[in-house]
């Protein structure tokens, strides 16, 4: 497909000049003379760059304004400033408002020229990143034998044929934003944009804008997280930090099919299948009064829960193997050779979940140690953890000895437990014990069995 730039300037001659210019070196061109037509045009269709004059007919910084229009549309499209009545202030605003790059007329044609190139060759890169990144983590499998992942794979293939509003719950780092990814994946709105809203990481009073969209008092139209979601997925994670007054509002959306963008009095109708996602239990938020009940049952159409990684120690094994082949083939390197019976894995809080696990492997990838010792070596310092042996005993010291063998025997076949998703058969006959005297020695020790 051809590059495509726009090119929005009042005088007619230079219009014509860099039409000619930017045809020759073999890009397709549109051309606007004044605000408005720049404005429809990008409104229209967004271009692969553009080049705009500062002054046009309507102010002393139009082209800053369509800067911005774009921006607010698209912030990876390269904007190159042109302008006749240059300064310093200028350049620097520009710039901060995301220009490429900043040239006074007269212009070199040559210079400018060369800046297009960069600017085309800029984009080509960051589409090619964009595009390596979703087929990374497309590609990411939701990988574990535990009960819970069983179910939630089963989950996906049934509700991904679906339209049903879905509600997943987990801790940060478990995979929520995956799972999502996966049910859009296999949904038939695959070909269609997969927009992800974070209410954890907006500013309270741009929320609005930033899932509705705004209409400017310069004409101009910021479209919100709905809109770019048309016809696709739009996810709202973290969806408990939603401010009320904005919840309300949601509500309202769900219910009537239409929403009006901030400062807009036409209603805008938009075909968008919603997900949302939280690590904090929306139930408790009802009962503080951070979240609207009736909210919460239109969002809960179909529930998913994913439980930490703790809860299913049986799957970090799979999980290690998967990202040590996963990692390695994306640095060039020799699959790692990471034991996953280290007690200092097995042993460790993983209060990151999927994601710190993940984390790990990759550092050990970056450093690329060449024994299974440095790679020991690497785990420990990463996990800053006290091995099982010595806590037990560190802690063993201060209690009589009957205390601190059941305390022992508690922390180690919890630990057991948990490594063999809790599996009896499996775990009696590791810890060389019979199944029945097992489930003794669990209940006398108060250990709630579990699978």
């Amino acid at each position: 497909m051809a590059i495509e730039i726009l090119i929005v300037d009042d005088n007619a001659d230079i219009r014509n000049i860099l039409n000619e210019l930017i045809i020759d070196a073999g890009f397709k061109t549109r051309i606007a003379a004044n605000y408005n037509q720049a404005l429809s045009e990008i409104d229209k269709k967004m271009p692969d760059v553009a080049i705009l004059d500062v002054k046009l007919d309507k102010g002393d910084n139009d082209g800053i304004e369509l800067l911005s229009h774009i921006k607010s549309k698209d912030k990876d499209v390269p904007v190159i400033i042109i302008t006749g009545h240059a300064n310093i202030e200028m350049a620097v605003n520009s710039l901060k408002h995301g220009a490429f790059e900043f040239i006074e007329k007269p212009f070199d044609q040559t210079r400018l020229l060369n800046f297009i190139k960069r600017a085309v060759e800029n984009l080509k890169l960051k589409s090619e990143n964009k595009d390596y990144e979703n087929k990374l983590f497309y590609s990411y499998e939701l990988v574990g034998d535990s009960k819970n992942i069983c179910t939630i794979r089963d989950q996906i293939e049934k509700i991904s044929i679906t339209e049903s509003r879905i509600l997943i719950n987990g801790p940060s780092g478990s995979g929520k934003e995956l799972v999502a990814r996966k049910i859009h994946k296999q949904s038939k709105r695959k070909n269609k944009p997969f927009i992800i809203l974070n209410g954890a990481l907006l500013d309270a009073n741009k929320y609005e804008s930033e899932l509705f969209g705004e209409e400017r008092e310069n004409g101009s139209i910021s479209y919100g997280a709905l809109e770019k979601a048309n016809q696709g997925t739009l996810l709202i994670d973290q969806v408990s930090e939603i401010p009320l007054e904005i919840q309300s509002k949601i509500l309202r959306v769900l219910t009537d099919q239409k929403f009006k963008r901030l400062n807009g009095n036409s209603d805008i109708n938009v075909d968008v299948r919603l997900i949302c996602s939280s690590s904090k239990d929306l139930k408790d938020e009802i009962k503080i009064g951070n979240f609207r009940e009736d909210l919460y049952h239109r969002l809960n159409v179909f529930e998913i829960n994913i439980k930490s990684l703790n809860e299913r120690i049986s799957d970090i094994p799979l999980l290690i193997k998967y990202f040590s082949k996963k990692i390695s083939g994306s640095y060039n390197i020799k699959e790692l050779e990471i034991n996953s019976d280290d007690t200092y894995i097995l042993n460790h809080n993983w209060q990151g979940n999927v994601r710190e696990l993940r984390n790990l492997i990759e550092r050990i990838a970056i450093l690329q140690p060449d024994t299974k010792e440095k790679i020991s070596s690497i785990v420990k310092e990463s996990l800053k953890v006290i091995n099982f042996n010595d806590k037990v005993g560190e802690n063993s010291l201060s209690v009589p000895l009957k205390e601190a063998r059941e305390k022992f025997e508690k922390e180690y076949l919890t630990i057991q437990l948990k490594k063999f998703n809790g599996n009896i058969s499996k775990t009696a006959n590791f810890v060389g014990m019979e199944r029945s005297a097992l489930h003794r020695k669990l209940k006398g020790l108060g250990i709630k069995e579990f699978n």
